[in-house]
């Protein structure tokens, strides 16, 4: 990628993105607009994908509701995510989880990362900046 794309996307990308991984039950406030009106809705559930990189990196959440599965695509950068919030932090050996969407009941369930606590998973931008120094 040329470098002056590379600053263009810089400067739109979030500063302030938790640090989190496939496996993490996470909160996300997205924003939705209904006519002339906003509000904000809150979207719970296991992360089971993350893919891309920079502007372009995006995550699925999977969560039952009424007893169906329901995904959701975000993109970490975009103004529609209003605020990104890791719940717990789950312990798993895969990149992608999609063996979730045929389990059910308990066998659905992530076992907890002990190693890790969500309240002090710190922003993207500052794990940066701690692995330059």
């Amino acid at each position: 990628m040329h470098p002056l794309l590379r600053e263009l996307e810089k400067e739109q990308m979030k500063k302030n993105v938790p640090a989190f991984k496939v496996g993490d039950t996470m909160r996300i406030s997205v924003r939705v607009d209904e006519g002339d009106k906003t509000r904000t809705q809150l979207f719970e559930g296991i992360c089971i994908l993350r893919a891309g990189s920079g502007i372009r990196e995006n995550f699925t959440v999977r969560r039952i509701s009424f007893g169906e599965g329901v995904e959701r695509n975000f993109p970490v950068h975009s103004p529609t995510v209003q605020k990104i919030e890791v719940v717990r932090t789950g312990k798993v050996r895969r990149s992608k989880l999609y063996y979730l969407r045929k389990q059910s009941g308990k066998k659905g369930r992530i076992e907890e990362d002990r190693k890790t606590d969500a309240a002090t998973a710190q922003p993207q931008a500052e794990r940066a900046t701690a692995a330059k120094a």
